[in-house]
């Protein structure tokens, strides 16, 4: 498949365009800014693509069969921004991909997005954008999955991970892993039309997924 990376240059989206080039798929990594693209083709992105989430991106779809979308302002950012790309970005994408018939869309949530008000008040604003954003992938028709992982850290990947539809413990989970997730829910076809919690644990990925 050829797959559309929105948030390519984040570090989420920078893991997932390196394990791509080495696998049957092929990375079109979205970008914000032209000076961008050298660094992600070094990475092992096929193609670079510029476009913005705040406006019109339909362009960065052309001959796409997938999306992730992994971009984000992160939770400590203002409410304003957080809007802007948490949730309308999302959803400005989920509806070009739509319109572009690209049926598979992976996006990254967070855990306890579906309950906003239950986290520590500083997220609330983050949560709930990502809530909206979910809630308009699910009502979409697309082929969906939605990624929640919990806090995320720069360690180093270890391929072991917990996935179910809902984690009631606390952890953490590295990006690197993350975008390993991201790359073996593109091949697991029972992941279409499912939401499932992440964080570092005992199993392997390609298990964990096949067991939801």
């Amino acid at each position: 498949m050829r797959v559309l990376i929105a948030g390519a240059n984040g570090k989420i989206g920078q893991h997932l365009v390196r394990q791509m080039a080495d696998s049957q798929h092929t990375a079109r990594a979205m970008v914000r800014k032209p000076d961008q693209a050298q660094a992600l083709e070094q990475l092992g992105a096929a193609e670079t693509v510029v476009a913005d989430l705040e406006e019109d991106c339909s362009h960065a779809l052309r001959d796409c069969d997938a999306v992730v979308f992994t971009a984000g302002s992160g939770p400590h950012t203002g409410p304003e921004k957080t809007v802007d790309v948490d949730q309308n970005g999302a959803i400005r994408l989920i509806d070009a991909a739509k319109a572009a018939g690209v049926k598979r869309f992976l996006l990254v949530s967070s855990m306890r997005a579906d309950a906003p008000e239950k986290a520590p008040e500083k997220i609330h604003h983050y949560l709930r954008a990502k809530q909206k954003a979910d809630e308009h992938l699910r009502a979409s028709g697309l082929d969906f999955t939605l990624v929640r992982p919990g806090p995320l850290t720069n360690d180093p990947g270890t391929g072991r991970v917990e996935i179910s539809t809902r984690l009631d413990r606390t952890g953490s989970i590295p990006r690197e892993d993350v975008a390993s997730v991201l790359l073996a829910t593109l091949d697991a076809d029972n992941t279409v039309n499912q939401t499932f919690d992440l964080l570092s644990g005992d199993d392997d990925i390609a298990e964990s997924l096949a067991s939801l």
